[in-house]
């Protein structure tokens, strides 16, 4: 008989996005910098420093995609994303990942880091230094010296950590090249658990013969219209999916469907001054018996006046707000909240 440490899979990702620019000095000679020149097995050879592998990916003009064993990876011109679960190590990528960067995609220069994830459920089977975030923050401390943590949350039960750069007011940044805009972006992330068992047998290969069943079974490809989807079914269980719009936008959905650890995950960048409707779809496919949203946006983003709309929305459907805490970083606004169907 498995012991309970086999069985358990930690569905909860660390979540790393990274955007890149140049400093002052090399601005003129950023024109053809992007990250998508970094080479196929070079990212191959990052993510064995992860301890994950490519899957599958999809890719148009303005993003390359890819699917993992652990989550997902989005490469753009200049943000990088890094999506994984389980007992991945993505922080101990990033000192190879700057280099690769300098070498092949011509940035050099650090313009904001995201690192969040939320609290595990057993974060004694994580690998040093994921085990902890004030190891975590430790190693990040090390390569961002305009770094802080945060937790959003109550931290003795369902909480949410972040780090990222905020620097004093008077610390000379890093500039956008000439003639580049703050471009608009926002990021969305709904984090479910204690999923409804039926739903999540769906995600199973007794269930499904393959992804693209599970897929329209469960309704995700109605969540976001007109995106190319790649997705993968696991064997026995388990399911991830990317999708990218035409434009550039993604949204990937990874899911851990056993009944004593479900989880969900939800993330998407697509513009909208309002997530009303897409945060209701989430819930009506999946139905959490809890879940976490966090929204990022900056000024030139539609979703900036988002914390006003969700400030008055106390109750979604079944789900009643427990907390609510809004903060303002460097470039981003960010809105945390937890819902629950229960007292938790």
């Amino acid at each position: 008989m498995a012991s309970n440490e086999e069985c358990f899979f930690e569905g909860v990702e660390k979540l790393l996005e990274i955007w890149f620019t140049t400093s002052d000095q090399a601005a003129g000679k950023s024109n053809g910098a992007d990250l998508r020149k970094i080479p196929r097995n070079q990212l191959e050879s990052l993510l064995k420093i992860v301890r994950c592998e490519i899957i599958s990916s999809v890719r148009n003009d303005h993003v390359d995609a890819y699917v993992l064993s652990e989550s997902s990876m989005f490469v753009s011109k200049r943000r990088f994303i890094l999506k994984t679960c389980g007992s991945t190590t993505p922080l101990l990528c990033l000192e190879r990942l700057l280099l690769l960067v300098e070498q092949y995609a011509g940035f050099n220069d650090v313009e904001d880091i995201f690192y969040s994830r939320k609290n595990y459920k057993r974060p004694e089977l994580q690998v040093s230094p994921h085990s902890d975030f004030n190891q975590e923050v430790a190693l990040l401390d090390t390569m961002f010296p305009e770094g802080a943590a945060y937790c959003l949350g109550a931290v003795n039960r369902d909480c949410w950590f972040l780090y990222t750069l905020n620097p004093l007011p008077q610390t000379p940044a890093a500039v956008l090249p000439p003639g580049v805009q703050t471009e608009a972006d926002q990021t969305l992330e709904i984090l479910m658990t204690d999923l409804d068992p039926e739903i999540m047998c769906i995600f199973t290969k007794e269930e499904c013969l393959n992804a693209a069943e599970a897929t329209k079974k469960s309704g995700i490809d109605k969540i976001i219209p007109n995106m190319m989807i790649d997705d993968y079914l696991f064997e026995p269980y388990g399911y991830s999916m990317n999708g990218v719009s035409k434009t550039g936008s993604y949204m990937t959905i990874h899911i851990t469907p056993e009944s004593e650890f479900s989880y969900v995950s939800f993330e998407t960048n697509v513009p909208s001054g309002s997530y009303r409707e897409t945060i209701g779809k989430v819930l009506d496919v999946f139905n959490p018996g809890k879940f976490t949203i966090t929204v990022f946006a900056n000024q030139a983003s539609q979703a900036r006046e988002l914390p006003k709309e969700l400030h008055f929305q106390s109750k979604i459907g079944d789900w009643n707000r427990r907390e609510m805490q809004v903060c303002h970083f460097k470039n981003y606004d960010l809105t945390y909240l937890f819902y629950s169907k229960f007292p938790s």
